[in-house]
């Protein structure tokens, strides 16, 4: 019992911090900000039927990609500022 009293003191004065404790949003993870995969290239005597194939999956390659970074920086963005006007 004896021992609870000082034990006690330790912990609750162990918890409090004179420096102010300023937080700030998380940086962007680095796989997140990968580039998008390259483009496929036709080869040297193709069929109209490949260039069309290629030309079809490349522009649904772009506009995949594009998508998801513009959804993914909008998101990010609007989560930063609530964030901050929260904190502030």
């Amino acid at each position: 019992m004896k021992y609870l009293a000082p034990l006690l003191l330790i912990i609750l004065t162990g918890c409090s911090t004179v420096v102010p404790v300023t937080q700030r949003f998380p940086a962007v993870p680095q796989k997140l900000t990968e580039k998008c995969p390259p483009l496929k290239m036709l080869e040297d005597s193709p069929k109209l039927s490949d260039v069309s194939k290629t030309i079809t999956q490349n522009y649904t390659a772009y506009n995949e990609c594009a998508v998801r970074n513009t959804a993914w920086i909008e998101w990010y963005e609007s989560q930063k500022t609530i964030y901050e006007s929260i904190t502030k």
